[in-house]
Formats: structure tokens, sequence, C-alpha cells
């Protein structure tokens, strides 16, 4: 059984003037009422292409969710100053043929979404190799605590362990 596409609304923030801002993100609804996420999304933390989430709808200003299961994928955006045109040809095929997936592009903003078994080192390479940190800066999207920053979430240890 196939079953449609569907647009769901996450509290991705505030904005300068302290009001919430949501982000639309195009999921897949699971029997469980759970959903399977499409694309990576560019500003909500913490999570990345295929994980799948159930929609806490306790504050309808915020609209959260809860964590069911990681994709194994990594969110990756990428900030430009100017056009990202340019930075999206060089490194759209890097990324693809390690597996990667360009998840959403605009005219400053670069989304992909790409598994954590393709390692970091060289996922990081690839990034710094196009990135100069003055015109275009990329974070990881579900790497780090959405709270702090910083902390690792470490859910990677599991997926990249050893059978």
């Amino acid at each position: 059984m196939t079953t449609a596409l569907q647009i769901i609304e996450l509290f991705a923030g505030t904005n300068p003037d302290g009001e919430p801002v949501v982000e639309r993100l195009q999921v897949k609804v699971n029997e469980d009422d759970s959903v399977q996420l499409v694309r990576s999304p560019a500003f909500i933390k913490g999570i990345a292409s295929g994980d799948t989430i159930k929609i806490n709808r306790q504050d309808p200003q915020k609209p959260g969710f809860d964590l069911v299961k990681r994709s194994g994928n990594l969110a990756v955006r990428v900030f430009c100053r100017s056009d990202s045109t340019k930075l999206s040809d060089q490194l759209t095929p890097q990324i693809e043929k390690l597996g990667g997936e360009l998840d959403m592009e605009s005219p400053r903003l670069l989304v992909y979404s790409i598994h954590v078994s393709c390692g970091f080192d060289e996922i990081e390479q690839i990034l710094n190799s196009a990135c100069d940190g003055a015109n275009s800066v990329w974070y990881y999207g579900n790497v780090y605590d959405p709270v702090d920053g910083q902390t690792p979430l470490n859910w990677w240890q599991d997926i990249l362990k050893p059978e």
C-alpha cells in the first residue's frame, strides 16, 4: 500500500521579534501515526531525512516532536552569503558519489542528507574544501545537542559498531 506524502509544520525557533517560526516538512505517514521525513530540514535541529518522529501537539504554537527511530542519515546545512548555485555545482556531485542527496536548494541555502557510514572525515573534507568560512559555512543539523549546540549526540555509535 502506497501512502501519499503529506506536509507537517514543526516549530523551528523564534524570529527577531520573538514570534514563532515553523518549518514545513514533507513526510510519509505511518500506520501508527508516526511520520518519516522525506528530506532533511533546514532549520529544525536533531533530525534528518528518513528519521521517524511522532508529532507532539501539546502546544499548538510550538508543535514539537519525539524521535522514534533514526535513519542513520546526517543532515548537512550549507549557508551562503551570495547565490548558492556555484557551490551546489561543486558540492552536489561529490556528495552524490558518496550516496548523499541534495534535499533543498535555495539562493542562500543547501541541505544535504548523507548516511553516517560514509564517514565524518570524508564528508567534512568535501565540505571544508568547498566552504571558505567567509562566503559559505556548513553545519551538521543532527550531530550536536540542539540545546547547547556542542555536545555530540553520539547516536551513530550503534550504527557504526562492527557486527
